[in-house]
């Protein structure tokens, strides 16, 4: 099913559903290729899993990336500088000195066109243009979200472009298993062994730590919330899941102790963006009325490593021409 939701700068922004034989059921919009609820079924009815606002025009108002694909570079570029082939570019600064998510106008908050709709899927396009937010290359991105059985949303990614640029997308959705105030009682487990740490600005400092002995030891599932001399634990760190990129591997698992819900996140992706939403204060209602404050879902956002641009040694994120950049994630739900 097709709706239209809104407008926005003039052109009509629309929202498909899409169902599981189970059950499940998802909303994405084409603005930002946002998905805007995600329902699952639980004990004889529906459990909500994400964030999200029941008006449009809150989105573009107050959404901290709700549901967004995040783009054209995911997470932080320092400086919003970078080098491609002897090449400088310089970025639009949206976070601090920094590059975040592709700047203000980056691809989460805009207009997607859509390609094709069924009932348990839907394919999203966009088109990014030479220069767009100061990157290089002419970019071609589909992004197709499935409901797979039972509950399982699959996100595929890809892009194609005409010059060498860099490239990293990323789901972002906040996830909140049984509508508690906050996450903190959730149960969170992450298949890494190594961290890569960041400053004060949250750029990394190049360094690939293990998790051993620190408040970044998630390989023994705990509750998300920790305190540590006395002070809460703020998460916003990329995990280090493998050297590259690669078939897909579960990542991580989060579990509500109150209500048996868990989702698995399986990813092609070689680091994970772990983020409590301790940043997050919405000054309208959620889905259901709900009050969104600090730590009101979590996120779990496979990609590049932050800053891999300028850190070559994370990885090579740059976009040739004749090459494909594809990611896959799905989030697996299941109840005990």
């Amino acid at each position: 099913m097709l709706e239209k939701i809104g407008v926005f700068e003039g052109e009509d922004i629309v929202e498909a559903t899409l169902t599981s034989r189970a059950g499940a059921v998802a909303k994405v919009m084409t603005w930002g290729a946002v998905l805007r609820d995600l329902t699952v079924p639980h004990r004889g009815g529906q459990q909500r899993v994400v964030l999200g606002f029941a008006n449009f025009e809150d989105y573009p108002a107050h959404s901290p990336n709700f549901g967004a694909i995040a783009g054209r570079y995911a997470n932080r570029i320092a400086l919003g500088h970078l080098v491609i082939d002897g090449e400088s570019y310089q970025l639009p600064l949206n976070n601090g000195r920094h590059s975040l998510h592709g700047g203000a106008k980056g691809f989460g908050k805009r207009p997607w066109a859509l390609v094709s709709h069924t009932a348990n899927a839907i394919t999203l396009a966009l088109r990014s243009e030479a220069g767009d937010a100061g990157y290089p290359g002419a970019l071609t991105v589909l992004c197709t979200y499935r409901l797979a059985e039972p509950a399982t949303l699959s996100v595929e990614l890809s892009a194609t472009s005409d010059a060498p640029t860099v490239v990293n997308l990323a789901h972002h959705s906040y996830f909140n298993l049984d509508g508690a105030p906050d996450i903190t009682g959730h149960r969170l487990a992450i298949a890494a062994d190594a961290y890569t740490p960041s400053d004060a600005e949250s750029i990394p400092t190049g360094e690939i730590r293990l998790v051993d002995g620190t408040a970044f030891d998630f390989r023994t599932e705990r509750p998300v919330g920790l305190s540590e001399h006395g002070a809460a634990v703020l998460y916003d760190q990329n995990f280090v899941l493998a050297k590259q990129r690669g078939p897909l591997t579960l990542a991580a698992r989060v579990a509500s102790p109150a209500n048996g819900l868990a989702m698995e996140c399986w990813t092609t992706e070689a680091g994970v963006q772990f983020y409590d939403g301790h940043k997050v204060s919405t000054p309208v209602p959620g889905l259901g009325g709900a009050p969104y404050g600090a730590r009101a879902g979590l996120c779990l956002e496979p990609q590049f490593f932050p800053d891999t641009p300028n850190k070559p040694w994370f990885g090579d994120c740059v976009l040739r021409p004749g090459a494909v950049y594809r990611q896959r994630t799905e989030y697996r739900f299941t109840a005990s």
